[in-house]
């Protein structure tokens, strides 16, 4: 699935009628969280169909929304209860309604929703070119949230069929924090990032909320200081993310090549087994958020995705296979002679397993590029590799 996320105004209905439908269902749904959570074992839909759904009628909520509110429910408690967290506590004003209770049309830019007796009508703000991409596709849902600035939001989940092309070469990535290095074969091109940015602005508002410990909680000013670093932080990090992922799939497309990325799922996890500082300096690492906007893009042009394992991918030599030894961060290679900088030895291991699992070859002999000021840097030598979940090489 695809999703159709736009700002919306209003053109039939008042905001304040709308946020105070939200308000109410953000309660509803809140109210059948706190009643699930105390039970042992979960219910089932139709068990918790005969449970809430009388008491959700008689607060006027329509049949299908309901549904939504316990179904809703339901995802959030199992979730929370199988990774141990706490309680869920909703904090944004939102609704999920299905067709029965909202209206899209796309041709004109509109959505219609139904929340109990009240019809909002919603124009969609977004460019004609990017709308029509979703012309003709089956929706499943459509979800109306007010941010905190009250600006209203639409989300369409769309089913998309994703047909990727028969490949003519590879293009791989490797993703660091400063940089991200990208190899299409035959020549290694290295791109700044701004995660950097990002991971200032967040620890910047970690270090105003330990300075303020006792009064941050209850001090409007510094609450919204803090809050206001983090969603720099995040708004960089998205930007930056959806224009990169943006180029980089065009630069696929244009070239007929298939991308090839390291399947970092279990990164953080087994990390978090060996060294627990390690594990939140990676944390704070987008390197996921990266990812999703490069496949989500790819689906959307049909830009085929190749997964490999990481492991030893920085360890490795890919002329010749042994075991590589650093100094600082420049690669040499004691069988036969391989010298490059770190990245570049990791996105050429990455092309070569993906040309492994796509055609079982190991490719034509690579030269290294030139070394650059990057490689002659000061710093620690080569790390441990990381232990990565094995998974054999697919394709998506």
């Amino acid at each position: 699935m695809l999703t159709l996320k736009a700002r919306g105004v209003l053109v039939d209905g008042s905001l304040w009628e709308l946020r105070e439908e939200l308000y109410l269902t953000r309660r509803a749904i809140q109210y059948v969280i706190d009643a699930l959570w105390e039970l042992d074992k979960l219910p089932s839909i139709n068990q918790a169909h005969q449970i809430f759904y009388k008491m959700l009628r008689k607060q006027g909520f329509r049949a299908h929304q309901c549904k939504q509110a316990y179904k809703y429910a339901l995802g959030i408690v199992r979730s929370a209860k199988k990774n141990k967290g706490r309680k869920p506590v909703l904090r944004k004003l939102s609704a999920r309604l299905d067709k029965y209770d909202a209206v899209v049309d796309l041709e004109n830019q509109v959505v219609v929703i139904k929340l109990r007796n009240k019809t909002f009508k919603i124009k969609l703000l977004h460019r004609r070119n990017y709308i029509r991409k979703f012309m003709g596709r089956k929706w499943y849902e459509v979800i109306i949230s007010i941010d905190r600035q009250g600006r209203i939001w639409v989300s369409i989940p769309f089913r998309w069929i994703y047909e990727p092309y028969s490949p003519k070469r590879l293009i791989s990535l490797d993703i660091n924090l400063k940089k991200v290095v990208v190899y299409d074969g035959r020549s290694v091109k290295r791109i700044d990032t701004r995660f950097v940015e990002a991971l200032y602005l967040k620890i910047h508002a970690e270090r105003v909320q330990k300075k303020y410990s006792r009064m941050w909680r209850h001090n409007k000013r510094i609450l919204n200081r803090i809050r206001g670093l983090h969603r720099r932080s995040r708004n960089i990090v998205i930007d930056w993310s959806r224009k990169f992922a943006k180029y980089f799939v065009f630069k696929a497309k244009r070239t007929g090549s298939a991308i090839v990325l390291e399947d970092l799922e279990k990164l953080w996890f087994n990390v978090s087994q060996k060294s627990s500082t390690l594990a939140n300096r990676l944390s704070r690492f987008a390197y996921c958020k990266l990812q999703l906007a490069i496949v989500t893009k790819a689906i959307e042009y049909n830009i085929p995705v190749i997964y490999v394992d990481p492991r030893g991918t920085s360890t490795l030599c890919p002329k010749c296979g042994a075991k590589l030894s650093y100094t600082h961060r420049l690669a040499i290679c004691g069988n036969c002679g391989f010298i490059a900088d770190r990245d570049t030895v990791g996105t050429m291991n990455v092309h070569l397993r993906g040309l492994r699992g796509m055609w079982g070859s190991l490719g034509s002999p690579l030269n290294a590029p030139a070394m650059n000021d990057e490689t002659r840097g000061s710093g620690r030598t080569i790390d441990e590799p990381m232990t990565v979940h094995i998974k054999s090489y697919t394709s998506i």
